[in-house]
């Protein structure tokens, strides 16, 4: 499996809290969490010059695009958020991590503002599991606990979710569709809300284990290349159930 992973860099991850949490830097974390799996990781780097490294060739090749972003949201192209969510109809899976949620290509796959409460307190996050034996989470029991977490709450301004996966309770009494499916022409997507820069979230081990499950779930069953190629409708794959 082909993963793609874009990672933005800003100046939190240079903070005291931002290296102690991820000394290695964020984006090298999540490549390595896909990677210990047996993918095939391609890093890129978004910032205020876009993200330039996402060329449509490694497009191209991808079979599951890892999107995180927070500050930089604005300064994607829109003819490459474009190519992004195109990419998703034909088949490509997606993971859509944290703030991803203001990212360009997951406002124009879910066709709404994806505006939500916040609070940055560092505080407990449980996870909830409607469907502990749902494949994004198996293996898991019924919920993991997030230490430290900023607060995402409803309202969350998104479609109703082809598949609720994860509800997250905070300390503050909100609760959050922190782990949604949505399926979007041939390809499927997964959002999933922890994972703020200064909190170690993607060192825990169950956080791990249900992002490479994830992956695996959105992932065409054949490469994205030759998905494409064939000459009939029927003959495409059709995502991992």
């Amino acid at each position: 499996m082909n993963v793609t992973v874009v990672c933005e860099h800003n100046d939190s991850m240079d903070s005291p809290e931002g290296k102690a949490a991820y000394p290695e830097g964020l984006g090298n974390c999540l490549a390595a969490l896909f990677g210990e799996k047996g993918a095939h990781v391609t890093l890129v780097t978004a910032d205020r010059q876009g993200v330039p490294g996402l060329t449509d060739e490694l497009l191209g090749s991808t079979d599951v695009l890892v999107w995180w972003g927070h500050w930089f949201h604005g300064y994607v192209a829109d003819q490459q958020a474009d190519a992004v969510a195109d990419r998703v109809r034909r088949g490509m899976g997606m993971l859509f991590l944290h703030s991803a949620h203001d990212s360009k290509p997951f406002k124009r796959l879910l066709g709404t503002s994806c505006t939500l409460s916040w609070r940055e307190d560092g505080e407990l996050e449980r996870l909830w599991f409607p469907s502990p034996a749902h494949p994004i989470v198996r293996g898991l029991g019924e919920y993991i606990d997030i230490p430290h977490e900023e607060m995402y709450g409803e309202p969350f301004d998104i479609p109703v979710p082809d598949e609720l996966v994860c509800i997250g309770w905070f300390e503050g009494g909100e609760v959050f569709r922190g782990g949604c499916v949505f399926r979007r022409g041939r390809g499927s997507i997964f959002y999933f809300n922890p994972g703020h820069e200064t909190y170690p979230t993607y060192k825990l081990p169950a956080v791990r284990t249900l992002l490479q499950q994830a992956a695996e779930y959105v992932a065409p069953q054949v490469g994205i290349a030759e998905t494409l190629s064939c000459r009939h409708f029927e003959q495409f794959s059709v995502p991992r159930r």
